[in-house]
């Protein structure tokens, strides 16, 4: 069967990802200075705008939207250098990949259905924080590996001894730090008292998105980075949980799970 060749590109910045959705949502913001405008724009929710806005920011080193939360009215929103940047590196490669691919389709004849074009890591975890190594702590077993995450956060992970000499962490080196949202246990303020968790991340609530049984909350860490937190509705209710609110994310370090660029 002859098909037709397609290029599907996929951007990497130190193991950030970006496809053409994310760049689209990008020059939408960029265009409108809105992210409800630019969400409305190309076809997507507003959550799910500020969900991109979010991933977007976590991944790469520095921001690439400043923005305020405005509702579905729509708040202030600006793309930053790196966030221009990312487009026109997005624009320009995919000129020239078109330019090969067009060139490529006039001498082969492919089957679609043989070749594998894009390689994508996907994973399920709704926090990843592109992380630098500060300290790697080892015992028999395990390794104790210590994170900055940007902001003036750190995230602490305990993984096996023979998989942090395998992915050769020490400080220095920069991983993918993944937390399921529905890993995180939530409290109000920043005094939580005595606990085993090792990790407590303070931040402000940015949003809360509450479902029949669960609620997504949102808190801001500073620096660009977020957290998302799934956690009972009763829960939300009971802690009285708002937007502005001071709220303190509470992750067990053996709940971190690291990956490398």
């Amino acid at each position: 069967m002859t098909g037709t060749v397609q290029s599907a590109l996929t951007l990497e910045r130190s193991g950030a990802r970006m496809g053409a959705d994310r760049v689209a949502l990008l020059a939408a913001i960029g265009r409108t200075g809105s992210i409800s405008a630019a969400a409305r724009e190309i076809g997507l929710s507003y959550k799910a705008a500020w969900d991109g806005v979010h991933a977007m920011n976590n991944l790469f080193a520095s921001p690439l939207v400043t923005a305020a939360p405005g509702g579905h009215a729509g708040g202030g929103a600006t793309l930053t250098p790196a966030g221009e940047k990312v487009i026109a590196a997005f624009t320009a490669i995919r000129e020239g990949l078109e330019r090969v691919v067009t060139s490529l389709e006039t001498q082969i004849d492919l089957d679609p259905g043989d070749i594998l074009w894009s390689l994508m890591m996907k994973t399920s975890a709704r926090n990843a924080y592109r992380s630098v190594v500060t300290a790697v702590t080892e015992s028999t077993v395990s390794a104790e590996v210590t994170m900055d995450i940007g902001g003036g956060q750190s995230l602490v992970a305990v993984i096996t001894g023979r998989s942090a000499a395998d992915m050769g962490l020490a400080p220095g080196v920069e991983v993918f730090a993944l937390v399921k949202s529905s890993f995180v246990i939530v409290a109000k303020g920043r005094e939580v008292g005595a606990l085993s968790v090792r990790n407590r991340l303070v931040g402000t609530v940015t949003s809360r998105t509450d479902g029949p049984v669960n609620s997504e909350v949102v808190l801001d860490l500073g620096g660009g980075r977020t957290l998302a937190a799934t956690i009972t509705r009763e829960s939300a209710e009971t802690l009285g949980l708002r937007v502005g609110d001071e709220a303190t994310a509470l992750v067990k370090s053996s709940h971190v799970i690291l990956a490398l660029p």
